[in-house]
């Protein structure tokens, strides 16, 4: 007899994730299940933000804003080795918003969320400021504000690893097929997509957070032919070259009124994005348009003294966001807020997921529990709002002793390389640092501090099956490898399963 979940997820984003963790903490019986690597889709493709969305604020979501505010400190508390505080400066442009509309902007984001750890508002003066060197002389004034930034793979791994501490099942690279109604609810066939293996397993009740699939998992999976509830936009990033030495964040207007960022982002590059535009196909094959890429470099250049130039990209990204179809008629306008809607009756319900942002992940879950309840009965309480997410059960102002106590445990470290570990892991760097007392212990080196330690950590506690897993989500450094040293790890995972006999799930 096939095992029966109380709740099983489909979908292993954020969102996905998210649920599962907070289900499972609850006491439900969890089961999920990604047709690919975790975090594969919209949830490894952002800007890398945990933010208000002042933007936002422009739309008259304050509900959202507010959320989202009070969740980028929860979620710095809850993650404080993947998500860090950055300052982000926004140069007074005459002619685009006026000045006394972003001080106003500026002042609600300050003060909705009830903001605690992270400083307010500042003016700059640009002509004396260092973030005014890189800019052209125009700018003479910005205002300078808090959010964070977070490695966001790295937050979708860590809900499922805390989902699994807590009794969650979770399954990889394996595919909803069927699901049809059952004594128990649901009667659910999973496939292996790597050994077309069959799994069925029963629910009570399926989460559907497909993403940019979801309407396809309402038709396909669960027999829904309903009309499509999400609109689907693309969001391209370029990365170049470091534009600048400071630690700081610019937020830059645009003349079509949008807005795009430029980020520091993995020491030695600039994050520069994003875009939005509708899309149609498959989201698997995202990638950046030309217009795209003209956009973001005449945006940039508008602000920064040396132009940014298609020479200067070292790397371009493209995600997919299934935001809900509100009808709004340009793709920035639709509203980021999530949809959570009930389907099916009586013993048979699926709880879609429509739309929704990184940053409200934790509280989508929390609202997505109660319908739960509402469905097949309550188990536990809301919990995750004091919680700490695996490696960081720290403090927020004890990341420097954290990052000091590490570094003189293993001396051998250099400081880059101790850095990148205690951010990606946290306390548990132990782990993969475990008995080694000199660089040398830790197997073989593939390259910009990535060891065989570090690669059989992520496959056996981290999900992780093939390079880009490894280079792509669980750390950022594809951007640094050669495909000599992508072709080194990629024959030591291959012989690595083979010789512990895994398979992939």
């Amino acid at each position: 007899m096939s095992k029966v979940y109380d709740v099983f997820v489909v979908g292993g984003g954020i969102n996905g994730c998210g649920v599962a963790r907070d289900a499972a903490g609850r006491g439900y019986s969890v089961g999920l299940a990604e047709m690919n690597d975790l975090g594969s889709g919209t949830s490894s493709w952002s800007t890398k933000l945990i933010h208000g969305g002042l933007r936002y604020l422009e739309h008259y979501e304050f509900r959202l804003v507010r959320e989202a505010l009070i969740e980028r400190e929860v979620l710095l508390r809850m993650a404080p080795h993947i998500i860090r505080p950055m300052r982000f400066v926004l140069p007074y442009h005459k002619g685009m918003r006026p000045a006394w509309l972003l001080r106003l902007g500026l002042f609600l984001y300050d003060h909705l969320g009830g903001r605690k750890l992270l400083p307010g508002t500042r003016v700059l003066n640009l002509t004396s400021d260092p973030a005014g060197e890189v800019l052209r002389n125009q700018f003479t004034k910005a205002f300078e504000y808090s959010d964070c930034i977070v490695n966001d793979a790295r937050l979708v791994v860590l809900n499922a690893m805390d989902a699994r501490n807590k009794g969650a099942e979770i399954f990889t690279r394996t595919k909803l097929i069927s699901a049809r109604k059952s004594a128990d609810g649901w009667a659910l066939r999973l496939q292996a997509s790597e050994t077309g293996t069959i799994r069925e397993v029963a629910a009570k009740l399926i989460v559907n957070a497909g993403g940019p699939w979801v309407d396809e998992i309402l038709r396909a999976a669960a027999g829904e032919n309903k009309a499509a509830n999400v609109r689907l936009v693309q969001g391209s990033h370029i990365v170049i070259r470091r534009k600048f030495d400071h630690p700081k964040a610019y937020f830059f207007q645009n003349s079509d009124e949008r807005i795009f960022f430029a980020i520091p982002y993995e020491q030695d590059y600039t994050l520069i994005g994003t875009t939005d535009r509708d899309f149609e196909g498959d989201p698997s094959n995202a990638s950046i348009a030309e217009d795209e890429i003209s956009y973001l470099c005449d945006g940039a250049s508008q602000y920064f003294k040396d132009p940014v130039t298609r020479g200067d990209i070292v790397w371009t990204f493209s995600g997919v966001r299934p935001l809900y179809d509100d009808g709004a008629s340009k793709a920035q306008e639709a509203t980021r807020d999530y949809v959570l809607r009930t389907d099916g009756s009586g013993d048979a319900r699926v709880i879609n997921i429509f739309g929704g942002k990184i940053t409200t992940y934790r509280r989508l879950a929390e609202a997505l529990l109660a319908k739960v309840e509402d469905a097949i009965g309550l188990r536990g309480s809301p919990w995750t709002m004091n919680s700490a997410l695996p490696g960081g059960e720290f403090a927020v102002d004890e990341y420097e002793d954290v990052l000091s106590t590490i570094s003189a445990s293993y001396p051998f470290l250099d400081v880059t390389n101790c850095e990148r570990l205690v951010r990606a892991y946290g306390l548990k760097c132990r782990e993969i640092l475990a008995g080694a007392k000199s660089f040398e212990d830790m197997g073989e080196h593939f390259g910009h501090g990535l060891t065989a330690a570090e690669v059989r950590y992520l496959i056996s506690q981290e999900w992780a099956w093939t390079s880009a897993d490894v280079l792509w989500r669980r750390s950022k450094l594809g951007i640094r490898f050669t495909q000599e040293q992508t072709g080194r790890l990629e024959t030591y995972m291959r012989e690595y399963k083979q010789v512990q006999n895994l398979a992939a799930e």
